[in-house]
């Protein structure tokens, strides 16, 4: 399990540093962790392109959570994917228990259909306490989707299916992925996720 707190009783009282503060860790974990180990190989250059935004919520509810989500895909309705490719929603005042947080995906997943979206987008899920199906909690693979706060990731499909187009052996990445974070050494893992690891 990790350390991470969610401050939901402090939020209110935040200060734009501490979000400026959430949104940098999130940036560099998207940096160290998912375009350093090539998790994504589809992150480095809309990055680099500046064409990936990291919204930080301070909703503490899941009602005002998911109208902000709506919000962000109307964002992406309104704006070319040359402008804003993705968006991270990043949600650290809720979430703590990591089954909470898997049943408010169903949630999303509710909107993008009555949206009329399907198809159009899909999300990539991470939480600090991320367990695949069938996984143990301690097991390594479940580095790939551990990220320092709770996030959604928007993800448009058509822009996801153009670069899945020219990329070798896509359905390998989930495999290569869980090589790739069992293979870090300790003092790799203490580098790459200090927030899981005190």
């Amino acid at each position: 399990m990790s350390n991470h707190t969610p401050e939901s009783d402090n939020n209110k009282n935040n200060t734009p540093e501490q979000i400026q503060l959430i949104e940098q860790q999130v940036k560099q974990w998207l940096e160290d962790v998912v375009i350093g180990l090539n998790l994504c190989p589809f992150a480095a250059k809309p990055n680099r392109n500046k064409q990936i935004k990291i919204f930080v919520s301070e909703d503490d509810n899941e009602n005002d959570l998911l109208e902000t989500i709506y919000m962000q895909f109307k964002e992406l309705d309104e704006t070319p994917p040359e402008t804003l490719e993705t968006i991270l929603v990043v949600a650290p005042f809720l979430f703590e228990e990591f089954d909470d947080y898997n049943q408010f995906l169903d949630l999303i997943e509710g909107l993008v259909v009555q949206l009329g979206k399907s198809g159009t987008y899909q999300i990539a899920s991470f939480h600090p306490d991320y367990c695949f199906y069938g996984a143990e909690p301690d097991d390594a693979e479940n580095l790939t989707n551990r990220s320092p706060y709770p996030v959604f990731h928007l993800i448009r499909e058509e822009s996801m299916a153009k670069v899945i187009k020219h990329y070798p052996n896509p359905e390998a990445i989930p495999d290569r992925n869980i090589e790739c974070v069992e293979n870090l050494t300790p003092e790799q893992m203490r580098q790459l996720f200090p927030y899981l690891i005190k």
